[in-house]
């Protein structure tokens, strides 16, 4: 609906306007260089290479997420309400289920991207893919684990385990929280399908001209100087630009294009992916909007639950201690600790930047804050690759990934 708005389809054609400029500026300068027009996209072909270790990681990681988690469920619901040992079958599928979130799932992916060395684009689709079936599968499980609770003490004579065509539909729903029916539009539009997937491909040369015209020179420059606070400053607020670009274009890609183009082509009702992020005077409310299905999932999942874990912790600590003397000490112990994380991580914010914070100078600073961010993200990234380009490793294997490394560097000409 925002984008039917006037005022932001005019942003929008602000930033066509500006690819535009991108590739005529592009094609003068290998007229004026090489005497002749080069369309070799070889970025593309480098970024995305080795697919097809891609498709087939890929196609395990979805089988075995379809498969294990299911059967793994289904065969502990079953058995559940007339088992005798309940805590220790209970137990036994749990440490399967965490043996195939970390290995399967967790480790597996990881070692498959390192082993094969696989380029930038190849192994974020990888990563990227990886957590997000790490976050589907746990919540398929946590919101399904409480009801055969409630079914066992009601003595239902059926398991209430989902369909695998519900659990098949939510891996590919635009959602990380599990129900079992979602709202459902009554058709498919395939030409907004269509238009969201060109969308999502423009952004991709979008993304490609950014780092043609304004990342490669820069980075190919500074790489060949020797590391110094200069350096580290000029790479900082040159990378400013194209960070916040890359911001921009990663957001309108997959939050936007990508997601959409999924919900219609599954008829998903709920488009909420995204509130008005942009307005923000704090970044609570920034990281609250910008991404409303990792919210979602890190709000139930982590914050409720580490909230509800916290509280039964106190309340068992309170009833199990009946000293006055010894309940003083657990529950200054537990506070004091959260005051001293809570404060570490967040004190700086939110004295400066919190949501009582409504006037625009605020979120001024907000987006100063941001834009300076991407730079820095963008400078350390792109000064890591080089210097990962430029000093390899002697015979690396795995292990030497996980630890402080010993660079033997060379300098190309």
């Amino acid at each position: 609906e925002l984008f039917e708005v006037n005022h932001f389809r005019t942003i929008y054609h602000m930033f066509i306007a500006l690819l535009i400029l991108f590739i005529l500026s592009t094609v003068v300068v290998d007229c004026i260089d090489q005497g002749r027009l080069v369309l070799e996209f070889d970025l593309f072909s480098y970024a995305f290479g080795k697919f097809s270790i891609v498709l087939s990681t890929w196609i395990c990681m979805f089988l075995s997420t379809l498969i294990i988690p299911y059967v793994l469920l289904s065969s502990w619901a079953q058995g559940y309400k007339t088992s005798s040992h309940r805590t220790i079958r209970s137990l036994f599928y749990a440490s399967l289920y965490m043996a195939f979130q970390m290995f399967g799932l967790g480790f597996c992916p990881a070692y498959i991207v390192l082993q094969h060395n696989l380029p930038p684009a190849s192994r974020f689709i990888v990563i990227l893919e990886q957590v997000r079936q790490i976050m589907k599968v746990h919540s398929f499980v946590r919101e399904n684990i409480p009801r055969v609770l409630a079914s066992a003490k009601e003595k239902s004579t059926v398991a209430p385990v989902p369909q695998v065509t519900q659990y098949l539909y939510f891996l590919f729903a635009p959602t990380l929280i599990y129900r079992d029916n979602y709202p459902r539009n009554p058709t498919i539009r395939w030409g907004y399908v269509a238009t969201k997937f060109a969308q999502v491909l423009g952004c991709l040369f979008y993304a490609y001209y950014v780092f043609v015209r304004l990342c490669i020179p820069l980075f190919r420059n500074i790489s060949l100087e020797p590391f110094s606070l200069r350096v580290m400053v000029l790479c900082v607020f040159n990378s400013i630009l194209p960070g916040v670009l890359i911001l921009f274009l990663a957001f309108f890609a997959f939050l936007h294009c990508w997601l959409n183009a999924f919900a219609e082509m599954l008829r998903f009702a709920d488009r909420m992916f995204y509130k008005d992020w942009w307005n923000s005077t704090s970044f609570a409310n920034y990281y609250r909007t910008w991404n409303v299905v990792v919210h979602d999932w890190l709000y139930y999942y982590a914050y409720r639950d580490f909230v509800w874990l916290a509280n039964q912790s106190i309340s068992f600590l309170e009833v199990g201690h009946s000293s006055p003397a010894c309940r003083k000490q657990c529950s200054a112990g537990v506070h004091g600790g959260a005051r001293a994380c809570s404060s570490a991580a967040g004190v700086i914010f939110n004295f400066i930047l919190h949501d009582r914070r409504r006037g625009p100078i605020w979120n001024v600073i907000m987006w100063t804050s941001l834009f300076l961010g991407q730079g820095v993200m963008l400078c350390l990234y792109s000064q890591e690759w080089y210097a990962q380009r430029h000093c390899s490793l002697s015979d690396p294997t795995f292990l030497d990934y996980l630890k402080p490394r010993s660079w033997t560097c060379h300098v190309e000409e």
